[in-house]
């Protein structure tokens, strides 16, 4: 479980970060990376829609995505807002190809 302060909470901040962030295109996933001015914290958050599946398969994604991004708190880049659109295709996908595509992703935003 991500801590309140490393979560993206509001709407603005996901729509500014999906429409001003670096896209980082995954076979499963997109990642958008926006980097912030205030805060010191890296904030991810999730974007399941009803495509990928029933609600069963939508909620499973975002637990694996969550915990996913729980394990690079320290590795991701610092004042960086990081939302992770799902796929349709990530409701078959296993955790390993899910959790290699956002480790994938964030270091590819920091560098």
């Amino acid at each position: 479980m991500l801590a309140k302060a490393n979560r993206v909470t509001t709407g603005d901040d996901y729509r500014s970060a999906v429409r001003r962030g670096r896209r980082f295109v995954g076979a499963n996933t997109v990642t958008y990376v926006r980097s912030r001015t205030e805060g010191d914290d890296v904030r991810f958050g999730f974007i399941v829609a009803k495509n990928v599946g029933a609600a069963v398969h939508r909620n499973r994604v975002r637990r694996r995505l969550k915990a996913a991004s729980a394990g690079l708190l320290t590795a991701a880049p610092l004042r960086a807002d990081i939302v992770i659109r799902a796929l349709p295709g990530s409701s078959e996908a296993s955790w390993d190809t899910l959790r290699s595509e956002v480790e994938d992703s964030v270091s590819r935003a920091k560098s």
